[in-house]
């Protein structure tokens, strides 16, 4: 059964080629990955009309640029000693000499704790030192921030935001929720959450959002997202990007959360195709295969097409 998982007064950015990524996990139920399938095997909607796509036959072999949110303010306090064991499963992501990492701590607002580096042992080594921060949780101020510097890296590694957060923002004061859709939206960073919440009902695998609501126009799309922004932004903007969103209530299962995240990043088919409709706005994306292979398909829900000028 196929699945998947979303005008503001910011800049309006020139866009003279739009070719949208599209991240896809193709996972069996046995959480094995389906492997070997071809464009042909996919369907690619963009608000309900089938593309024209293209799929890398090879699996994602890109260098990773990590960027690791760890929330330091509000209730993490409670969740430093998970925190603290994170860093030598964030080798997983830097198996590729070539990749690197950067650790970003946030309160009320975000700041750089370690530059991008591919030393584990330095990052396990903020992490277990981590200071508490104020009452606040600014992440749609620290999901804009990791874009930029996300974005600041090579074009051909592979861009990861590794969010581990409570799920609501509390004390943003500079990106608004529809300016994140955007910069999400157009942007080629893939978000995996891991939230604080105690609730297991919201859990990607049993996510029952297939984008029908959601293809209405461009201006209600992006309403309902900035709405869902407000109840969740750590679950949309993973929902959003083609990542994943999970949350943990014990230690063991925020590990093997991180490990399948990290095993996950790798083992995506990295479709890509041209709007047939370029229109301005935010865009929803369904993807679903020809045949029923029985798996969980987790792809990115929207993307953004900027206003030409």
């Amino acid at each position: 059964m196929p699945m998947h998982g979303n005008q503001a007064d910011t800049p309006t950015i020139r866009v003279t080629t739009t070719e949208v990524l599209v991240p896809t996990l193709v996972e069996k139920r046995d959480g094995s990955i389906l492997y070997g399938l071809k464009p042909s095997d996919f369907v690619v909607q963009d608000d309900g009309v089938p593309q024209k796509i293209q799929v890398q036959q090879e699996m994602d072999t890109a260098p990773v640029s990590l960027v690791v949110a760890v929330e330091e303010g509000g209730a993490s306090v409670l969740e430093f000693d998970k925190l603290a064991r994170l860093g030598p499963l964030l080798d997983l992501f830097l198996a590729d000499p070539r990749s690197q990492a950067a650790l970003v701590g946030f309160d009320s607002k975000p700041h750089l704790i370690r530059d991008y580096t591919h030393s584990g042992e330095e990052l396990n080594q903020d992490l277990r030192t981590l200071e508490p921060g104020d009452g606040g949780a600014a992440i749609l101020d620290t999901v804009s921030y990791a874009v930029d510097l996300l974005e600041s890296q090579p074009k051909e590694f592979r861009r990861v935001l590794l969010l581990i957060s409570e799920e609501r923002d509390h004390g943003s004061k500079h990106a608004k929720p529809a300016q994140v859709v955007q910069k999400i939206g157009r942007s080629d960073v893939l978000v995996l959450s891991v939230s604080f919440s105690p609730s297991r009902a919201e859990l990607l695998h049993d996510v029952k959002d297939s984008g029908d609501d959601r293809t209405l126009n461009l201006v209600s799309t992006l309403v309902m997202a900035v709405k869902a922004f407000k109840k969740n932004v750590a679950r949309e903007v993973a929902l959003m990007s083609g990542g994943e969103y999970t949350t943990f209530t014990g230690d063991k299962r925020f590990e093997q959360r991180v490990v399948d995240a990290a095993r996950h990043v790798r083992n995506r088919y990295l479709i890509t195709f041209s709007p047939s409709n370029p229109t301005p706005g935010l865009h929803t994306i369904r993807v679903s295969t020809t045949q029923d292979y029985g798996a969980r398909i987790v792809a990115r829900a929207n993307y953004w097409i900027q206003q030409q000028q």
